[in-house]
Protein backbone atom coordinates (compact mmCIF):
# COMPACT_ATOMS: atom_id res chain seq x y z
CA UNK A 1 0.00 0.00 0.00
CA UNK A 2 1.13 3.21 -0.78
CA UNK A 3 2.47 5.60 1.88
CA UNK A 4 1.01 9.00 2.81
CA UNK A 5 2.58 11.83 0.63
CA UNK A 6 4.36 14.09 2.33
CA UNK A 7 3.67 17.31 0.66
CA UNK A 8 0.21 18.04 1.70
CA UNK A 9 -2.12 15.93 -0.40
CA UNK A 10 -3.84 12.42 0.41
CA UNK A 11 -6.34 9.99 -0.76
CA UNK A 12 -7.73 8.68 2.30
CA UNK A 13 -10.73 6.91 0.28
CA UNK A 14 -9.87 3.18 0.58
CA UNK A 15 -11.93 -0.21 0.22
CA UNK A 16 -15.31 0.68 0.78
CA UNK A 17 -14.40 4.27 0.03
CA UNK A 18 -12.81 3.75 -3.43
CA UNK A 19 -15.36 5.80 -4.93
CA UNK A 20 -14.51 8.81 -2.98
CA UNK A 21 -10.98 8.23 -4.18
CA UNK A 22 -12.36 8.18 -8.08
CA UNK A 23 -14.59 10.94 -7.06
CA UNK A 24 -11.98 12.89 -5.69
CA UNK A 25 -9.59 12.29 -8.65
CA UNK A 26 -12.03 13.08 -11.51
CA UNK A 27 -12.66 16.61 -9.59
CA UNK A 28 -9.37 17.30 -8.85
CA UNK A 29 -8.08 16.53 -12.35
CA UNK A 30 -11.24 18.75 -14.23
CA UNK A 31 -10.14 21.73 -11.83
CA UNK A 32 -6.59 21.54 -12.83
CA UNK A 33 -7.15 21.48 -16.35
CA UNK A 34 -9.37 24.71 -15.69
CA UNK A 35 -7.46 26.24 -14.27
CA UNK A 36 -5.71 29.51 -15.37
CA UNK A 37 -2.25 29.01 -14.30
CA UNK A 38 -0.28 32.41 -12.81
CA UNK A 39 3.00 32.73 -11.14
CA UNK A 40 6.45 32.32 -12.54
CA UNK A 41 7.15 30.70 -15.83
CA UNK A 42 8.47 27.70 -13.89
CA UNK A 43 5.17 27.37 -11.76
CA UNK A 44 3.00 27.59 -14.88
CA UNK A 45 5.10 25.00 -16.90
CA UNK A 46 5.32 22.60 -13.63
CA UNK A 47 1.22 23.16 -14.08
CA UNK A 48 1.04 22.17 -17.06
CA UNK A 49 3.29 19.08 -16.87
CA UNK A 50 1.11 17.96 -13.81
CA UNK A 51 -2.36 18.36 -15.75
CA UNK A 52 -0.62 16.01 -18.43
CA UNK A 53 0.54 13.62 -15.95
CA UNK A 54 -2.62 13.33 -13.83
CA UNK A 55 -4.56 13.40 -16.51
CA UNK A 56 -2.86 9.81 -17.99
CA UNK A 57 -2.29 8.57 -14.46
CA UNK A 58 -6.55 9.15 -14.47
CA UNK A 59 -7.86 8.07 -18.04
CA UNK A 60 -5.01 5.37 -19.17
CA UNK A 61 -3.46 4.41 -16.00
CA UNK A 62 -7.02 4.36 -13.61
CA UNK A 63 -4.82 4.91 -10.46
CA UNK A 64 -6.78 7.31 -9.21
CA UNK A 65 -4.99 8.04 -5.45
CA UNK A 66 -1.79 9.09 -8.01
CA UNK A 67 -4.16 11.07 -10.40
CA UNK A 68 -5.42 13.04 -7.28
CA UNK A 69 -1.92 13.72 -5.13
CA UNK A 70 0.06 15.09 -8.41
CA UNK A 71 -3.33 17.09 -9.46
CA UNK A 72 -3.31 18.42 -6.61
CA UNK A 73 0.39 19.28 -6.93
CA UNK A 74 -0.33 20.59 -10.46
CA UNK A 75 -3.27 23.07 -8.16
CA UNK A 76 -0.48 24.46 -5.95
CA UNK A 77 1.93 24.91 -9.14
CA UNK A 78 -1.05 26.75 -11.68
CA UNK A 79 -1.56 28.82 -7.86
CA UNK A 80 1.72 30.34 -7.85
CA UNK A 81 3.27 27.61 -5.26
CA UNK A 82 6.42 26.58 -5.87
CA UNK A 83 6.19 22.57 -5.43
CA UNK A 84 9.04 20.45 -4.55
CA UNK A 85 9.71 17.28 -6.43
CA UNK A 86 8.61 13.97 -4.43
CA UNK A 87 10.63 13.27 -1.12
CA UNK A 88 12.22 9.63 -1.31
CA UNK A 89 11.03 8.74 2.51
CA UNK A 90 7.28 9.11 0.65
CA UNK A 91 7.56 6.55 -1.17
CA UNK A 92 7.93 2.47 -0.65
CA UNK A 93 10.92 1.72 -2.51
CA UNK A 94 13.96 -0.85 -2.45
CA UNK A 95 16.77 0.06 -1.21
CA UNK A 96 18.77 -0.08 -4.78
CA UNK A 97 16.18 2.29 -5.69
CA UNK A 98 16.00 4.66 -2.63
CA UNK A 99 19.76 5.07 -3.42
CA UNK A 100 18.99 5.82 -7.18
CA UNK A 101 16.35 7.94 -7.12
CA UNK A 102 17.71 9.80 -3.95
CA UNK A 103 21.15 10.74 -6.31
CA UNK A 104 18.44 11.80 -8.97
CA UNK A 105 17.02 14.19 -7.28
CA UNK A 106 20.01 15.53 -5.49
CA UNK A 107 21.12 16.48 -8.82
CA UNK A 108 17.93 18.39 -10.03
CA UNK A 109 17.89 20.15 -6.21
CA UNK A 110 21.41 21.40 -6.72
CA UNK A 111 20.36 22.65 -10.78
CA UNK A 112 17.26 24.31 -8.78
CA UNK A 113 19.72 25.64 -6.53
CA UNK A 114 21.81 27.38 -9.27
CA UNK A 115 19.11 28.92 -11.06
CA UNK A 116 18.03 26.49 -13.26
CA UNK A 117 13.92 27.50 -12.25
CA UNK A 118 14.82 30.98 -13.56
CA UNK A 119 17.05 30.45 -16.43
CA UNK A 120 15.25 27.22 -18.22
CA UNK A 121 11.86 27.17 -16.61
CA UNK A 122 10.32 24.73 -19.44
CA UNK A 123 13.19 22.26 -19.00
CA UNK A 124 13.28 22.45 -15.30
CA UNK A 125 9.33 21.96 -15.30
CA UNK A 126 10.14 18.97 -17.72
CA UNK A 127 13.07 17.10 -15.42
CA UNK A 128 10.29 17.72 -12.29
CA UNK A 129 7.74 15.99 -13.82
CA UNK A 130 9.65 13.29 -15.14
CA UNK A 131 11.23 12.48 -11.90
CA UNK A 132 7.87 12.52 -10.17
CA UNK A 133 6.75 10.36 -12.95
CA UNK A 134 9.99 7.84 -12.03
CA UNK A 135 9.16 7.86 -8.40
CA UNK A 136 5.57 6.95 -9.15
CA UNK A 137 6.42 4.07 -11.58
CA UNK A 138 9.07 2.74 -9.55
CA UNK A 139 6.98 2.01 -6.36
CA UNK A 140 4.40 0.29 -8.08
CA UNK A 141 7.69 -1.98 -9.68
CA UNK A 142 5.77 -3.89 -12.33
CA UNK A 143 5.60 -2.01 -15.27
CA UNK A 144 9.22 -1.42 -16.62
CA UNK A 145 8.70 0.19 -19.94
CA UNK A 146 7.28 3.05 -18.02
CA UNK A 147 9.76 3.15 -15.20
CA UNK A 148 12.42 2.84 -18.03
CA UNK A 149 10.30 5.24 -20.15
CA UNK A 150 10.26 7.94 -17.00
CA UNK A 151 13.48 7.59 -16.29
CA UNK A 152 15.08 7.66 -19.72
CA UNK A 153 12.97 11.10 -20.02
CA UNK A 154 14.29 12.35 -16.85
CA UNK A 155 18.00 12.05 -17.19
CA UNK A 156 17.56 13.39 -20.71
CA UNK A 157 16.08 16.52 -19.16
CA UNK A 158 18.64 16.61 -16.32
CA UNK A 159 21.90 16.17 -18.88
CA UNK A 160 20.36 19.15 -21.21
CA UNK A 161 19.48 21.01 -17.83
CA UNK A 162 23.08 20.90 -16.67
CA UNK A 163 24.69 22.09 -19.80
CA UNK A 164 22.26 25.12 -19.70
CA UNK A 165 23.08 26.07 -16.33
CA UNK A 166 26.65 24.60 -16.01
CA UNK A 167 28.72 27.72 -14.07
CA UNK A 168 31.35 28.69 -16.32
CA UNK A 169 34.93 26.54 -16.16
CA UNK A 170 32.91 24.34 -13.55
CA UNK A 171 33.44 20.74 -13.11
CA UNK A 172 30.80 18.21 -14.23
CA UNK A 173 27.89 17.24 -11.66
CA UNK A 174 30.17 13.73 -10.12
CA UNK A 175 28.91 10.21 -10.89
CA UNK A 176 27.85 8.78 -7.56
CA UNK A 177 29.85 6.02 -6.29
CA UNK A 178 29.85 3.50 -4.14
CA UNK A 179 30.02 4.29 -0.41
CA UNK A 180 29.66 7.96 -0.91
CA UNK A 181 27.87 10.00 1.54
CA UNK A 182 23.85 9.88 1.05
CA UNK A 183 22.45 12.72 -1.13
CA UNK A 184 21.19 15.66 0.21
CA UNK A 185 18.07 15.34 -1.26
CA UNK A 186 17.08 11.87 -0.03
CA UNK A 187 16.37 14.38 3.38
CA UNK A 188 12.70 14.24 3.91
CA UNK A 189 11.92 17.81 3.03
CA UNK A 190 11.98 20.69 5.08
CA UNK A 191 8.80 21.36 7.36
CA UNK A 192 8.38 24.85 6.17
CA UNK A 193 8.54 23.55 2.57
CA UNK A 194 5.73 20.81 3.35
CA UNK A 195 1.92 22.34 2.69
CA UNK A 196 -0.95 20.03 3.34
CA UNK A 197 -4.81 20.60 2.11
CA UNK A 198 -7.93 19.31 3.86
CA UNK A 199 -10.93 19.44 1.08
CA UNK A 200 -14.53 20.09 1.98
CA UNK A 201 -17.76 19.85 0.90
CA UNK A 202 -20.18 22.67 -0.42
CA UNK A 203 -21.39 24.53 2.11
CA UNK A 204 -19.92 21.92 4.70
CA UNK A 205 -16.72 22.15 7.66
CA UNK A 206 -17.04 18.18 8.27
CA UNK A 207 -14.16 16.55 7.58
CA UNK A 208 -14.54 13.99 5.33
CA UNK A 209 -12.49 10.24 5.42
CA UNK A 210 -9.84 11.62 2.84
CA UNK A 211 -9.50 14.83 4.68
CA UNK A 212 -8.98 12.29 8.24
CA UNK A 213 -6.15 10.62 6.38
CA UNK A 214 -4.62 13.77 5.56
CA UNK A 215 -4.64 14.84 8.98
CA UNK A 216 -3.31 12.05 10.52
CA UNK A 217 -0.05 12.65 8.34
CA UNK A 218 -0.06 16.31 9.44
CA UNK A 219 0.07 15.24 13.14
CA UNK A 220 2.22 12.36 12.37
CA UNK A 221 4.87 15.00 10.86
CA UNK A 222 3.82 17.49 13.28
CA UNK A 223 5.51 15.22 16.24
CA UNK A 224 8.15 14.65 14.43
CA UNK A 225 9.67 18.32 14.37
CA UNK A 226 10.12 21.26 16.25
CA UNK A 227 7.72 23.28 14.94
CA UNK A 228 7.21 27.28 16.49
CA UNK A 229 3.79 27.28 14.92
CA UNK A 230 1.52 24.93 12.96
CA UNK A 231 -0.92 27.95 10.51
CA UNK A 232 -4.36 26.65 9.81
CA UNK A 233 -6.37 28.76 6.81
CA UNK A 234 -9.58 28.31 5.83
CA UNK A 235 -10.96 29.48 2.36
CA UNK A 236 -14.29 28.90 -0.08
CA UNK A 237 -15.55 28.89 -2.94
CA UNK A 238 -17.31 31.96 -4.70
CA UNK A 239 -20.91 30.84 -3.84
CA UNK A 240 -22.47 32.30 -1.47
CA UNK A 241 -21.70 36.05 -0.02
CA UNK A 242 -18.38 37.28 1.42
CA UNK A 243 -19.41 37.94 4.81
CA UNK A 244 -21.25 34.01 5.02
CA UNK A 245 -17.97 32.35 3.34
CA UNK A 246 -15.79 34.14 5.78
CA UNK A 247 -17.81 32.66 8.59
CA UNK A 248 -17.40 29.56 6.94
CA UNK A 249 -13.68 29.68 5.99
CA UNK A 250 -13.39 30.02 10.05
CA UNK A 251 -15.29 27.11 10.69
CA UNK A 252 -13.68 25.03 8.22
CA UNK A 253 -9.91 26.36 9.96
CA UNK A 254 -11.67 25.51 13.16
CA UNK A 255 -12.58 21.96 12.60
CA UNK A 256 -8.77 21.33 11.61
CA UNK A 257 -7.86 22.63 14.43
CA UNK A 258 -10.03 20.70 16.40
CA UNK A 259 -9.22 17.45 14.44
CA UNK A 260 -5.33 18.32 15.37
CA UNK A 261 -6.00 18.75 18.64
CA UNK A 262 -7.85 15.45 19.25
CA UNK A 263 -4.50 13.64 17.54
CA UNK A 264 -2.80 15.36 20.44
CA UNK A 265 -1.05 18.64 18.96
CA UNK A 266 -0.26 21.36 21.57
CA UNK A 267 -3.24 23.63 20.33
CA UNK A 268 -1.16 26.31 21.30
CA UNK A 269 0.84 25.63 18.26
CA UNK A 270 -2.10 26.09 16.51
CA UNK A 271 -2.93 29.35 14.73
CA UNK A 272 -6.32 29.58 12.74
CA UNK A 273 -7.56 32.46 9.92
CA UNK A 274 -10.03 32.16 7.60
CA UNK A 275 -10.11 34.46 4.09
CA UNK A 276 -13.16 33.35 2.99
CA UNK A 277 -13.23 33.55 -1.31
CA UNK A 278 -10.52 36.29 -1.09
CA UNK A 279 -7.47 33.60 -2.27
CA UNK A 280 -9.14 30.92 -5.07
CA UNK A 281 -6.81 28.47 -6.04
CA UNK A 282 -8.53 28.07 -9.16
CA UNK A 283 -9.93 31.41 -10.53
CA UNK A 284 -13.66 31.76 -11.22
CA UNK A 285 -16.55 33.74 -11.49
CA UNK A 286 -18.60 34.91 -8.67
CA UNK A 287 -20.90 32.41 -7.19
CA UNK A 288 -19.36 29.43 -9.06
CA UNK A 289 -18.99 26.48 -6.50
CA UNK A 290 -15.38 25.01 -7.24
CA UNK A 291 -14.37 21.58 -5.28
CA UNK A 292 -10.68 22.99 -5.17
CA UNK A 293 -11.26 26.17 -3.65
CA UNK A 294 -13.03 24.71 -0.41
CA UNK A 295 -10.44 24.15 1.58
CA UNK A 296 -7.92 24.43 4.43
CA UNK A 297 -4.42 24.76 4.50
CA UNK A 298 -2.06 23.57 6.93
CA UNK A 299 1.83 24.89 6.85
CA UNK A 300 4.61 24.38 9.66
CA UNK A 301 6.68 27.26 10.96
Amino acid sequence: MKKLRGLMILSGCVLALSACTNFDAHSEVKALNEAQAVGSPFTQSLAAEYRDFSNRELDDMFDYPDALHFARKGLAAAAGEVVMPEPISDWNLMPQHMEELGTARGRLVVAFDLGAREVAPQQSAVAQARFDCWIEQQEENWQEKDIIECKNAFMEAMNTLEGMIKPQGAEQFPAPVEQAAPPVAAEPMKAEDAMYLVFFDWDSAAISAAGESVLDAVAAEAKSKNLNMIKVVGHTDSSGTKPYNAKLAMKRANAVRDALTKRGIDANLLQVDGRGETELLVQTADNIREPANRRAQVSFQ
